[in-house]
This record gives C-alpha cells, structure tokens and sequence, in this order.
C-alpha cells in the first residue's frame, strides 16, 4: 500500500537562510540515497540551506556532527539545525543493540548539551525491507520526518528567542 507521507509542511512556516546539516551514514547506499532525497527536500522547501556531511555508518554520525557543530562555530557559521541520517539492521550480533542504541542516545546528548535542533532520522529495523518502507519517499518518507522535526524545533527555538521564523 502506497501511503504518502504528511510531515505539516503544507502549513510550515519559512525557514530563508537557515543553515542547516545534514550527516548521512552511507553503510546501506540505496536506503541512504532514499532519506537524504527525502530529507533535502523538506529543507530545501522551507526555504533552508543544506550541506550535507557523509560518513560510514551510524556511530561516526554523533562525532561528525560534534565537529561540524564546532567547526562552524569557530568560522563564525553555525548551523540552526541538524538532520541525523542512517539505518541500522538487526543481525545476528549484538552489534545492532549498541549501534542503535548509543547512536541515538550521543545524538540526544548533542541536542541537549548545545540547545541544538537535531531530527533523528538513523532508522532502526529488523530488515531491508523495513527499512526501505520507512526510507522511500513516496513510503513513510523517514529523512523527511526527520527533517521536518528538526524545523519543528528550531520554529520553537526561535518563538522562545523571539527570532521571526520568516
């Protein structure tokens, strides 16, 4: 069944210049290609800058995210919000528990510690086919969701700042 994906941006408000990054773990080629489509556009749309940052896989997103933070900062160029991308297939390990889980929690531990807008889009499945289902755009769409909620919570950082969202 074809469902297409409503992450409110028909009623988002604007978002002209900020900057925003995006950091894709590229372990999965075809699942990551599809959420940063989904991702880009959502930013895209609402009027945002977008640079995109590519590691391996999903523990390298968390430090990468960390030293784009900290680069941008040092050049007088923060970034206004970040997007998290990735996916993380259950095997046969327990490698699947603490790549999900620790990804996940540094990324919330970055958003907290810098008052940071972060969408979490590191998918987490028990197979390809799950993760193709929430990847796809015209599916579940997941980067979208994700960058949809990083725009979500900077319109809130903003609103709380008293910064027009434009």
């Amino acid at each position: 069944m074809k469902r297409e994906p409503d992450h409110g941006t028909k009623h988002s408000p604007r978002f002209e210049g900020a900057r925003c990054l995006i950091v894709e773990a590229r372990y999965y080629q075809h699942i990551a290609d599809e959420l940063l489509r989904g991702a880009r556009a959502v930013l895209e749309k609402a009027g945002a800058e977008v640079e995109v940052l590519t590691v391996p896989g999903a523990l390298e997103v968390p430090q990468a995210v960390v030293i784009a933070l900290e680069a941008a900062d040092e050049q007088g160029t923060p970034y206004d919000a970040v997007v998290a991308l990735g996916c993380v297939i259950r095997g046969d390990t327990g490698h699947y528990d603490i790549v999900a889980g620790e990804s996940a929690r540094a990324l919330m531990d970055i958003s907290v510690a810098y008052s940071l807008p972060l969408g979490n889009g590191i998918l987490t499945v028990n197979t390809e086919e799950q993760a193709l289902e929430r990847a796809q755009v015209a599916r579940l769409d997941k980067g979208g969701g994700a960058a949809e909620a990083a725009l979500a919570v900077l319109g809130l950082k903003r609103a709380m700042w008293r910064e027009p969202a434009q």
